[in-house]
């Protein structure tokens, strides 16, 4: 399956079957983020910035959101 052949499927999609799979896309590809994330913290390659955003905060450089 091609992602044009994806592409057409799901516009011939009923909205109510549409609707589901829009939800079931939306968990499926936050879990996938996470799950990168997760490895990217787990393996150091975000160590950099949280240094970075720790180092600024305690000079004053935040602000509250």
């Amino acid at each position: 399956m091609t992602i044009d052949d994806l592409e057409k499927a799901i516009a011939r999609l009923p909205p109510d079957q549409l609707a589901k799979f829009r939800d079931w896309f939306e968990a499926f590809d936050s879990a996938r983020f996470d799950s990168m994330i997760e490895r990217d913290a787990t393996s150091g390659k975000l160590d950099a910035l949280a240094e970075q955003a720790l180092a600024d905060f305690r000079q004053g450089r935040a602000r509250e959101l």
